[in-house]
């Protein structure tokens, strides 16, 4: 209520730009009922045609459609504005039509002669050309892209709340953006959907404009040759050029708006476009290759050269294309040697070989070729260097430890769309990926195919395809998880992140974990290590756990139960067992969620008898069996997994203490996503239910 006081300074606080959009419907609805003078007339149709170009710019220099959101809303309000000057004229125009040509004001007078030269059949054709050209044409075209756009909008919603979803799970966004992205979509589809509607009105304002024309004709002429006693002549000189006055004033605004509505609703943005406005995209991508302006140069300068053809035109246009195509192809070249330059080594003379030279070996490290630069380069607000500091923090908060930073080059020996992922040197992952297009995974429910480049997700080797930006929202629709280039690189680096945990942790991240931990319990650290237990152990011990994918966010349990037991012993693989035994319940819910009634593969009684008789005793040894029967256990297990996978159920054998190291080790060669879990690490409260039993072929050895 304070902002509506009229009080001491109160006037200053009234939203005035909120008053804006009442008083124009205010004043739409005054002009269709009250009678205006023509002076009034003029600046309202001046003002009809200013707001008609003020519309047509704002569409131009829009980047996205969705930046002029409020177009529909636009559109209805200047179709209100122009019928209601209609009949505002209208009314004028046969009242006070039978005194003169400008009866309705100079505007519509100099509608009437100067545009038409005072003819009014020349009138009527440019008339109805002006309404062809809207209603046939423009507005056509306009409605049919803005309902087509409508309905593949709203068809492919669910995919893309699918990959939102996708992205935040994987933590590459924050669930504040995944909120604005879903609200970004959701006024995407209510703007097209508005604008498919908000197309009638122009359709309807152009027939409404036929409509309008005629009745003033013939009111007109009826008013003019009965009322005021006119003869033919003079009241088609009055009433018939004020009537196409009035209908080419309201007609041409019209025409202008229909333009706007058409470049909103037509614009599409690729990544690389998206903060240009129309006109310097259409102009890039016109006139930017130099083979189109020097082809068409020379096809204009020999259509000039056949006789009875307009030489000047034909050549002077040639030659202006000629001229532009030549002068792009250099600048292209200077632009291409400028790149190479930036990227050349200094010259000089080399110098005496140093340890600086030595460089160290990158513990995670990704290297790109040279037209993936782009994703990584901090000075084009690269967007998969966004996508790394997500993934760093979301390994983080799962695993338990902060990753090594990612090192990235570029490598001008790769491919130019391919990209490396090595870790302490070593090569782990590779693929190809192409900036500014999309890959289509199909997640198995996709049965339609798309046009574009066959491939496989690198990282997890399902069919995909590469497809370009306009067949994206299709791909949605049928199925396919759309993704851009740069989440295929940080899907990728995250997965090999997770699959390589144990080698990320050194001691150097096992210091700063034990560092940090501190802060929160000081004193119980301090009694671990250096005390009972070396670093070197504490990290192994941390590595063993990673290599079997169990997480390390439980600093608190594993640093109390290695404390409880390093005075027993200090071998790293007893204190492991002891440790997965803490966390027992913690492994169980990270493979199996809250269930208390689990599926495992189990041993059959012969083969867990020579296994344990293969057993030597000591802990983290490999078993002693032989080949045959090693090679026939990992096609049992191999078998047994698959069997458990296709049921929809994590893969899990349960085997004794003794042997769960020995067929952890065999089973991670065969497949690592089987987990081995021992007897003691099984919670009394879990009900296991056996899924298969496990056993070699053949007759077993005694």
């Amino acid at each position: 209520m304070s902002a509506f006081t009229l009080g001491a300074g109160g006037w200053r606080n009234i939203p005035l730009r909120g008053l804006a959009a009442p008083a124009f419907i205010v004043m739409v609805l005054a002009m269709m009922i009250l009678p205006l003078p023509p002076f009034l007339l003029d600046l309202l149709f001046t003002f009809n045609i200013a707001l008609g170009l003020i519309v047509l710019l704002a569409a131009v220099y829009a980047n996205r459609p969705m930046d002029f959101a409020a177009f529909p809303t636009v559109l209805l309000l200047t179709t209100l504005l122009r019928l209601s000057l209609n009949v505002a004229s209208t009314r004028v125009v046969l009242l006070q039509g039978h005194t003169g040509p400008d009866a309705a004001g100079k505007v519509i007078e100099a509608f009437g002669h100067f545009l038409v030269g005072g003819n009014f059949a020349v009138g009527i054709v440019v008339f109805l050309i002006l309404v062809v050209i809207n209603f046939v044409v423009i507005t056509k075209g306009a409605g049919r892209i803005a309902e087509v756009a409508a309905r593949f909008t709203l068809d492919a919603m669910p995919g893309k709340q699918m990959a939102i979803d996708a992205d935040m799970n994987a933590g590459l966004i924050s669930e504040q953006d995944a909120r604005k992205r879903r609200a970004e979509i959701a006024r995407e589809a209510d703007f097209y959907g508005a604008m498919d509607g908000a197309s009638k009105f122009v359709r309807g304002d152009a027939i409404a404009g036929i409509l309008i024309l005629f009745i003033n004709i013939i009111g007109g002429m009826i008013i003019g040759l009965v009322q005021h006693d006119l003869t033919a002549g003079q009241a088609v000189d009055n009433y018939v050029l004020l009537a196409i006055g009035d209908g080419l004033v309201a007609q041409i605004p019209a025409l202008v708006i229909s333009v706007a509505a058409g470049l909103v609703v037509s614009r599409v943005g690729a990544d690389e476009s998206a903060n240009e406005d129309i006109g310097s995209q259409v102009v890039r991508q016109l006139v930017a290759n130099p083979q189109t302006m020097m082809v068409t140069g020379g096809v204009l300068a020999a259509l000039g050269l056949i006789p009875g053809m307009p030489h000047l035109a034909f050549i002077a246009f040639g030659a202006g294309a000629i001229w532009v195509g030549w002068w792009q192809a250099k600048r292209a070249a200077q632009q291409a040697a400028a790149a190479v330059e930036d990227k050349a080594p200094p010259q000089g003379e080399p110098g005496e070989a140093s340890w600086e030279d030595l460089a160290p070996v990158d513990v995670l490290g990704l290297e790109v070729g040279y037209r993936l630069i782009p994703l990584v380069d901090r000075n084009q607000d690269g967007d998969l260097l966004k996508r790394i500091k997500a993934i760093r923090k979301k390994f983080a908060q799962e695993v338990g430890f902060l990753p090594p930073q990612v090192h990235i080059r570029d490598n001008l020996e790769l491919k130019p769309n391919a990209y490396r992922i090595s870790l302490k040197g070593v090569v782990i992952g590779e693929g190809d990926v192409y900036a500014g297009m999309y890959m289509a995974i199909n997640p198995g429910n996709a049965v339609a195919p798309l046009p574009g480049t066959p491939a496989r997700d690198p990282a997890f080797g399902l069919p995909a395809t590469w497809i370009e930006g306009n067949v994206r929202d299709q791909a949605l629709a049928t199925g396919y998880t759309v993704v851009d280039a740069a989440t295929v690189v940080a899907t990728h680096l995250n997965h090999l992140m997770q699959s390589h945990a144990a080698a990320l942790l050194g001691r150097g991240e096992t210091q700063a974990l034990i560092e940090h931990f501190n802060k929160q319990a000081p004193k119980l650290i301090d009694d671990l290590t250096p005390k009972l237990i070396p670093l070197s152990t504490f990290t192994r011990v941390l590595q063993g756990l990673l290599e079997e994918g169990v997480h390390i966010r439980d600093m608190r349990s594993i640093v109390e139960t290695l404390t409880d037991h390093a005075a027993r012993s200090t071998d790293a693989a007893e204190l492991l067992a002891q440790v997965r035994i803490t966390l027992g319940r913690a492994i169980l819910q990270m493979l199996f969620g809250p269930a208390t009634e689990i599926e495992m593969l189990v041993l059959e009684p012969d083969l867990e008898r020579v296994l344990a008789q293969s057993a030597n005793g000591a802990a983290g040894e490999p078993l002693g069996i032989e080949p045959g029967l090693a090679e026939n256990l990992a096609r049992d297990l191999l078998a047994g997994a698959q069997r458990l996978e296709n049921l929809g159920k994590p893969p899990a054998l349960l085997v004794p203490d003794k042997l769960r190291p020995g067929l952890s080790r065999l089973a991670r060669r065969v497949l690592p996503r089987l987990k081995v879990l021992s007897h003691a690490e099984i919670p009394e409260a879990c009900t296991i239910r056996v899924a298969g039993m496990v056993g070699a072929r053949g007759p077993l050895p005694g």
